[in-house]
């Protein structure tokens, strides 16, 4: 009779749970200390989406199957759920929290959590995060070149945000052709070549002892470009001096263009060689109708007329020509 009694009360136990309903809902952000891109209704409106839960029976509910939907969502990283004592769904959700801003080559851009998970933007919150611009892939499924460099996006990001001098002086970090990085400060002009996302430590140390040392004394706009990629030592531009070189640069390479459109010298030899060239020079000077105007040619005459050529028609008949002139005036 006990045990018949005890399995009576357990089944009455049961039936009364199944007849349990949800009577409500109630939800717990976490992870949101800064930015809340969810909200508690849209949290319910994911609940209720394939299926209303308040009004529906407990046992009817499977909070495993549901879990796994409202995680589909790309800003919820947990979610767990159970009803209480009340018959209230507890739904506890964990929000993804953005480290940096990625705006890609082509136009668009896209939020990437601490995991390098890359989320969509939103329209309530703009999230204070650091921002990078020249991303070069949107594909779904990145290449192992991108995938490295969002990694370097991701560590450079959060050593950015754990410090607040570093947070407010960089306004900007590009990604140049060879995947670098390329801090632009809001205080300065200088364009700061960082280089990969190694060894942050060490580069922003030599970075802030510049600061320290040579900008506070000699003025903020004195270099136009620093470059703390190398160990133990900051490279610094100063204004105005890479116009310089890149104008000497310039100037050379025009004067070579204008050198090379100069046509060269012929030499005695090169003029030997180029038959056509010396006989049109030496008609006019062979020309016997020229000569009857002024007396009459003979061969004493003709001698005194070629000691007169001028030095510059002497050099520019060749040798091998003479033989043949000697002969038509003959």
């Amino acid at each position: 009779m006990l045990g018949l009694g005890t399995i009576v009360l357990f089944g009455a136990a049961l039936q009364k749970k199944a007849q349990k309903i949800c009577t409500g809902i109630q939800v717990e952000i976490a992870g949101a200390a800064q930015n809340m891109f969810l909200d508690e209704k849209e949290v319910t409106g994911l609940l209720n989406l394939q299926q209303p839960v308040v009004g529906n029976s407990m046992n009817k509910t499977d909070l495993r199957a549901l879990e796994s939907f409202v995680e589909k969502n790309s800003w919820i990283q947990n979610a767990e759920m159970y009803f209480d004592n009340q018959q209230i769904l507890q739904v506890k959700i964990v929000e993804r929290q953005p480290v940096a801003r990625v705006f890609l080559i082509g136009g668009g851009s896209f939020y990437v959590d601490s995991a390098g998970l890359r989320l969509p933007l939103s329209d309530k919150v703009s999230a204070r995060v650091p921002v990078f611009t020249g991303f070069p892939s949107s594909q779904p499924i990145l290449a192992k070149p991108d995938s490295i460099l969002l990694e370097g996006i991701v560590n450079l990001a959060q050593y950015i945000q754990a410090d607040s001098f570093w947070m407010a002086q960089i306004a900007q970090v590009n990604i140049n052709g060879q995947s670098n990085f390329e801090l632009i400060p809001m205080v300065g002009n200088q364009l700061i070549l960082l280089g990969d996302g190694e060894l942050l430590d060490k580069k922003f140390h030599r970075l802030s002892a510049f600061y320290q040392q040579a900008l506070l004394q000699q003025g903020l706009n004195t270099y136009e470009k620093l470059d703390i990629r190398f160990d133990n030592q900051v490279v610094a531009v100063k204004t105005g001096s890479e116009k310089m070189q890149v104008d000497s640069a310039r100037a050379k390479e025009l004067i070579a263009q204008l050198a090379n459109k100069v046509p060269p010298i012929p030499t005695t030899t090169e003029l030997e060689k180029t038959e056509p060239v010396i006989k049109t020079e030496t008609k006019p000077v062979i020309k016997p109708e020229t000569k009857p105007a002024v007396a009459p040619v003979n061969k004493p005459a003709l001698k005194k007329d070629i000691k007169t050529v001028p030095p510059k028609a002497k050099i520019l008949v060749p040798k091998a020509v003479l033989p043949a002139i000697k002969k038509q005036n003959n």
